[in-house]
């Protein structure tokens, strides 16, 4: 049950990446991550150009993943950009 739930939850988020994609609040831009990702196990694990290139490479199909792809090719530059920032490593 709680597995269907989870599966539930991760779904619902999926949808609501577009949505929140229109966002320039990075509050709203990071719900959708959060809710596969967590906050652990992204945030600070790559520098800003790094994060940024990967989200790039996603949207363009030139990197590998089950959903990543169509959840960022609904950000915008600028999103991905705030995404970066959030998720960076320290410098």
């Amino acid at each position: 049950m709680a597995m269907r739930v989870s599966l539930a939850l991760c779904l619902l988020l999926f949808s609501a990446g577009p949505a929140f994609a229109q966002a320039t609040d990075t509050a709203l831009l990071i719900g959708g991550c959060q809710g596969c990702h967590g906050i652990p196990s992204i945030k600070g694990t790559h520098n800003r150009d790094e994060f940024a290139a990967f989200m790039r490479a996603f949207s363009a199909n030139e990197r590998p993943g089950t959903i990543m792809g169509r959840i960022s090719r609904g950000y915008t530059p600028e999103q991905i950009a705030l995404l970066a920032t959030h998720y960076a490593r320290p410098q």
